[in-house]
């Protein structure tokens, strides 16, 4: 029941509610105010009200933009294939400039997705198998080592965080690793670490890529467990190596 009660300080009128509960839930409404900062009991009605009004526009909000977001990532996909189409067939015969620019735009679109993935609250969840877990957030190296052992016949999988890696290390388990060590959030030395003390993934062969001084990283193989490390600028020929070493996509 809701009825005119009074005017507030600002001379606007105030409407009344009644709410009608169980006397269990009154009990425990009340105690939930006495260990809590809200004043009264009214008091964490109101903002318990005004918190469920706003969640759910903001769970409208989302929803309507889940609504476009798939013909939007159709259009993304299209710039980002095409940009990276133009990038590895044509790098000899187009300027640096203009490889430059292109180069721009498919991380652009890339940086695009990954905040759509985020608005949706999107969680990186690979199930099929691959063979190597690529961990690292620069597009150029990704693109890079994609393309290379794609031409080897090697499937891939990539991630940026920890929380994206440990998210797909726990659906499914690739034959490398290959780690990048600055990364945001947590580094690339922590991640090895806590893969190294996981029982089910500690044989995972872990090597390090990075532009870290070679001095660093060699210091921090023992501390880490990790098998070894590759340091940028690549050779490729050391990927090849290690592929066969391992007998990586040899079943």
């Amino acid at each position: 029941m809701i009825f005119l009660n009074s005017k507030d300080n600002s001379n606007n009128p105030i409407k009344r509610v009644n709410v009608n509960v169980p006397l269990k839930t009154k009990e425990k409404w009340d105690n939930f105010v006495k260990n809590s900062e809200f004043s009264t009991l009214s008091n964490l009605i109101r903002e318990s009200v005004d918190f469920f009004i706003n969640s759910k526009e903001k769970q409208d909000n989302i929803r309507r933009f889940s609504e476009y977001s798939h013909e939007l990532k159709e259009e993304l996909n299209a710039i980002k294939g095409f940009s990276q189409i133009l990038i590895e067939e044509y790098k000899d015969e187009l300027s640096w400039e203009i490889l430059l620019k292109i180069k721009e735009i498919y991380d652009k679109s890339v940086n695009i997705e990954k905040i759509i993935n985020k608005i949706l609250g999107k969680k990186i969840i690979e199930k099929k198998k691959y063979d190597i877990l690529i961990i690292e957030d620069d597009e150029s190296t990704i693109l890079l080592l994609t393309e290379y052992f794609k031409k080897k016949g090697l499937s891939t999988l990539t991630t940026s965080s920890a929380e994206e890696t440990f998210e797909v290390l726990r659906y499914s388990k690739p034959k490398l690793i290959l780690l990048d060590i600055l990364l945001p959030g947590e580094s690339g030395y922590e991640i090895c670490k806590k893969i190294k003390l996981e029982k089910d993934l500690k044989e995972i062969p872990v090597y390090f890529i990075t532009a870290v001084p070679e001095s660093e990283v060699y210091s921090k193989i023992k501390e880490t467990k990790a098998d070894g490390y590759f340091l940028k600028p690549f050779n490729m020929l050391e990927f090849n190596n290690l592929i066969k070493e391992l007998k990586i996509g040899a079943d």
